[in-house]
């Protein structure tokens, strides 16, 4: 969040934090704090002197960078296929490509509780999807070939 309170008093001609308190009507401590665009809360009566000193909207004063999230992708193939191709950045999963606990516990013919210990302990990777958790096929073929769930298997 950004305040823009300076650029608009620039764009409009008002060259000083006295300009601004004539034109809002604003006492001059705040017509300072909001001039250097230093002012860190805005009263309903501050906010409606400076919209109709400035002419302007409550959104001309308050700027908004949103910030870019790069979610990585995950492959759009199956397990087997992987196995052989690097992964890039433009495949993403289908639904066939994820599994969820359920699934996972019939595949491994383990307890629910194992396999949340699989993921929560033991490295199996997995996201949390609502109350749920998504895991790629990948990943638990290659959960299943690791040392620690070979050994496991014996017990």
């Amino acid at each position: 969040m950004k305040i823009q309170i300076k650029e608009i008093c620039e764009a409009r001609g008002i060259s000083s934090a006295y300009a601004l308190a004539k034109l809002t009507k604003l006492n001059m401590p705040t017509a300072y704090r909001a001039f250097s665009n230093d002012i860190k809360q805005f009263t309903p009566q501050t906010l409606n002197a400076l919209c109709d000193g400035l002419s302007c909207e409550p959104n001309d004063i308050f700027g908004y960078n949103k910030p870019q999230i790069v979610k990585p992708h995950l492959p759009a193939m199956g397990a087997e296929k992987l196995a052989k191709q690097p992964q890039t950045p433009e495949t993403t999963a289908t639904e066939s490509d994820l599994m969820t606990v359920a699934e996972i516990m019939r595949y491994l013919g383990k307890s629910e509780s194992s396999v949340l210990r699989y993921i929560k302990k033991y490295g199996l990777k997995a996201d949390k999807v609502g109350r749920g958790w998504k895991i790629l096929r990948k990943d638990v073929l290659e959960f299943e070939q690791s040392d620690f769930y070979i050994n496991e298997a014996k017990r």
